[in-house]
């Protein structure tokens, strides 16, 4: 007799819950499962076949009469746990062709919407806490092309103010809902209408930003919420007290950008239209759509970009103010005025000396 090796164990008092990760099952033991669960872990041969515990972990597949393979993983087991547990999307019946998708998933979408929706938007905030944004600038027609071919990751910034109407345009053609497509389908449901120039997972714009502003005329250093639905921001804190780079993982080379974007996620957007585990992958999805847009936006501005994903995820939870909710930050990326070098100068110093 064998342990499932796909199994991870919840405490959950009086009990504990035993999750097959791989097949989406979970099953929930009292003391007495528990316990005798606990002695076959440590001795499978203690399998009795007229014990009717065992025989119902055997047959809830917690207990397995041949093994199962388990392929080596590079990485840790929370790693596997999460790529696993988010695989194979569970569906009773699978379309067979796009009339059935269709009848499928507009009843989904209808179930979906007879429930109550998250907030969409922020909190509206007050007019003498709130900062306009300036309509965003025109980009030339062939910067896309140029974007794509000068787009680097630099970590040598001069620390060079940025403009106003540069953050703004930033803002509005990575996070704004683009008044050009106001009207772009009336099929859309209203709670789905507002459109990005990035894709999102089931429309539903799960992801959110917050500008961590250290150099930008014309708005105070601080912490702002940005409003998608205003193109405005609000500030939420006062910049960190430390350095930026001792948030982001000792990367000190950024402790001079002069603007920086920390993306998040509305977890309850997407687990309120999609119950399954896999959809939090598509947060991570969203969060690089966005983070590309906003650096090829900023390098058709004559900026160059930068990106991490880390950082001290407690303490960036604390200046955004989000700690304990439904949003999480995922990534950073921020901009600036840069020599263009892809490792800052300190780097090169002890390249060349190690060389020498």
């Amino acid at each position: 007799m064998y342990i499932n090796p796909y199994l991870f164990i919840l405490p959950r008092s009086p009990g504990q819950i035993v999750w097959n990760y791989k097949d989406h099952t979970q099953h929930e033991l009292d003391l007495n499962y528990a316990s005798r669960l606990t002695q076959l872990i440590n001795n499978p041969d203690l399998f009795d076949t007229h014990n009717i515990i065992d025989t119902q972990l055997l047959n809830a597949g917690i207990l397995t009469v041949s093994k199962i393979d388990n392929p080596h993983w590079g990485w840790d087991e929370l790693s596997k746990i999460y790529h696993i547990g988010t695989q194979n999307i569970p569906c009773e019946y699978t379309p067979q062709n796009v009339h059935e998708w269709s009848r499928q998933y507009l009843a989904h979408c209808t179930e979906v919407l007879a429930t109550s929706a998250p907030a969409k938007n922020r909190p509206r905030c007050e007019a003498a806490h709130r900062i306009e944004l300036p309509d965003p600038g025109d980009l030339r027609d062939d910067s896309l092309i140029n974007a794509l071919r000068q787009r680097k990751t630099c970590r040598s910034y001069t620390g060079v103010a940025m403009t106003l109407n540069d953050v703004s345009t930033l803002l509005y053609l990575t996070l704004g809902y683009l008044r050009e497509r106001d009207t772009d389908d009336d099929s859309i449901a209203e709670e789905l209408g507002a459109r990005r120039s990035s894709p999102s997972g089931g429309g539903l714009n799960a992801c959110e930003g917050f500008l961590l502003v250290q150099n930008v005329d014309d708005i105070p250093p601080g912490i702002y919420a940005y409003h998608p639905d205003e193109h405005a921001i609000s500030r939420v804190n006062p910049l960190p007290k430390s350095v930026l780079g001792q948030l982001l993982g000792g990367q000190h080379f950024i402790n001079n950008l002069p603007l920086g974007l920390f993306i998040t996620a509305r977890f309850d957007r997407l687990w309120w239209k999609y119950g399954h585990s896999r959809a939090y992958r598509m947060a991570f999805v969203e969060a690089g759509h966005l983070s590309q847009t906003f650096q090829l936006v900023a390098t058709a501005l004559g900026l160059n970009t930068w990106l991490t994903g880390a950082f001290a995820d407690e303490q960036v939870e604390t200046h955004l103010k989000l700690e304990g909710s439904a949003e999480q930050p995922l990534f950073f990326v921020g901009c600036g005025k840069s020599d263009g070098q892809a490792m800052c100068q300190e780097m090169r110093d002890l390249l060349c000396e190690v060389q020498a």
